[in-house]
């Protein structure tokens, strides 16, 4: 059965080769190898290999991936016309293949085409979760957990011991999700250990962000070669059954009293069963946890990463946060808009290191024009965001970390600047934007002002510190930022 799949594959690639099937009127892009199409030209940075291709290509750019042809936009320009103008043409999702263990596809916001499901969902997380007035009431969970994570970094700091950012900052993202869904915590929030939870949810964003072979060649699917599928079903298994739990124990209460997200869906679910039911609700709390904590996470580690290898931006950001709210506070969220210099901080921080480099994938439904361009039905579409944050014809210096442009300009990164698209923009726009430009303002600006920090490590100058990317379905640090938090001096 294999020999014969892999000969079907063969035979298939060699007469794309030659054009026979090949779609007319593609953008550019490299030459094809049989079989394997342009795979090799993406190796373990594709952010970064795509972004270089497209400087030979052009910003609009097709290629092969296995099976797959898969349109790369690199620009701003062409990303507003995919995103915006013809946003509604371009809004299905290319769904990998692991995904759809548990049928999670099915019944994920992330994941589902723009359909009543979808509008349903999208509509309880704009309304009920990140809605003003739902944010402004969940204001004092916000503050509880960043005076957690200052907690825990200053019992590092009294046995002189070191704090890896990146896993402080996920476990402090996991219990926020936590107690604004459940009202409560589901993992230690000074206990690096944790339970469970935490290990399945990290996990799962592994699974997740490993290459997939059948994502290049569907016709893989029912091998399931690298166990991706199996191994993703058993960590979804592992979430559903605690989610389960708890949704009986608030089931068994009798009433709907905690308010908080858990019941809006289960009212919605009581009143209209048709709307949504409780296989929405799970998966929706799994794409919650999905992105609510690898992306906070990873991008407060850049932050702390990129302040600590620029000590002028240090001393600058210490410097305001002493002036504003005085030194060793927490920063509140009506601080943020007191601080220009932190927020120029984090933007900077998400131009050069968006926590999704490639945008979650979108595929063509319908065949659609670009630019003169024919985009064939069942195109992946990937918007290198990396690559348009750093295209140094629109931004000076593009490869250096300067908080400082961002003080006289306008650009923000709520979607409607495409220079600047770290959330994405549109109709598929990340939900969850509203939270985490709150959040890490909060989290990197309480660490800087609670703390000084010392990098691990004998006779390492900080313009030293390893700043290598691992690709995944977050661009987090290759090497984990530990840091040693140090008592003020005064």
């Amino acid at each position: 059965m294999v020999s014969l799949l892999l000969s079907f594959i063969f035979i298939r690639s060699i007469l794309s080769v030659f054009g026979v099937g090949k779609p007319k009127n593609l953008p550019p892009g490299p030459t094809r190898l049989p079989v394997i199409g342009n795979l090799h030209l993406l190796g373990d940075q594709p952010h970064q290999s795509l972004a270089k291709l497209a400087e030979i290509h052009g910003p609009i750019m097709s290629l092969k991936l296995g099976h797959i042809t898969t349109l790369v936009i690199s620009s701003s320009n062409t990303a507003k016309e995919v995103l915006q103008k013809q946003d509604l043409a371009f809004s299905a999702r290319h769904v990998p293949d692991a995904l759809h263990s548990r049928d999670h596809a099915r019944h994920s916001v992330a994941w589902l085409p723009v359909c009543t499901e979808w509008r349903a969902l999208r509509k309880i997380l704009n309304s009920n979760i990140f809605s003003n007035n739902s944010l402004e009431a969940n204001q004092h969970l916000r503050i509880k957990k960043v005076e957690e994570l200052v907690a825990y970094c200053r019992k590092a700091s009294l046995s002189n011991d070191y704090v890896d950012i990146g896993r402080a900052a996920f476990r402090t993202s996991l219990n926020l999700l936590s107690n604004i869904i459940f009202s409560k915590d589901l993992t230690d929030p000074y206990e690096d250990s944790g339970k469970e939870f935490k290990e399945v949810i990290g996990n799962i964003m592994v699974e997740v962000g490993k290459p997939n072979l059948v994502d290049f060649f569907p016709v893989l699917k029912k091998i399931d070669p690298q166990r991706i599928r199996r191994r993703l079903g058993r960590h979804f298994g592992k979430v559903l059954e605690i989610f389960d739990e708890l949704i009986e124990e608030r089931l068994r209460m009798g009433r709907l009293m905690h308010d908080d997200v858990l019941d809006v869906c289960l009212k919605i679910i009581q009143d209209n069963p048709n709307e949504i039911n409780q296989k929405h609700m799970k998966s929706l709390f799994l794409d919650l946890y999905g992105a609510g904590t690898d992306t906070t996470s990873s991008t407060l580690e850049w932050a702390m990463a990129e302040v600590l290898r620029n000590p002028h931006t240090m001393t600058k950001a210490k410097q305001e946060l002493e002036e504003v709210i005085g030194k060793g506070k927490i920063v509140k969220e009506d601080d943020v808009s007191r601080l220009p210099y932190l927020s120029c901080i984090v933007k900077e921080t998400l131009r050069l290191h968006p926590p999704v480099p490639l945008l979650l994938p979108r595929k063509v439904v319908k065949q659609v024009n670009l630019d003169g361009y024919t985009i064939p039905e069942g195109t992946q579409v990937l918007v290198n965001a990396w690559a348009i944050g750093q295209d140094p014809t629109v931004w000076v210096d593009s490869l250096e970390f300067k908080p400082q442009r961002f003080l006289e300009s306008g650009l923000d990164v709520r979607g409607r600047d495409f220079d600047l698209i770290p959330f994405g923009a549109g109709r598929r726009i990340c939900p969850g934007l509203p939270l985490a430009i709150r959040m890490i303002p909060m989290m990197l600006g309480s660490l800087l002002n609670n703390f000084d920090w010392n990098i691990i490590g004998t006779n390492i100058e900080p313009e030293a510190l390893d700043m290598t990317e691992k690709f995944g379905i977050t661009l987090a640090k290759a090497k984990p930022l530990c840091v040693v938090p140090m008592p003020l001096m005064n």
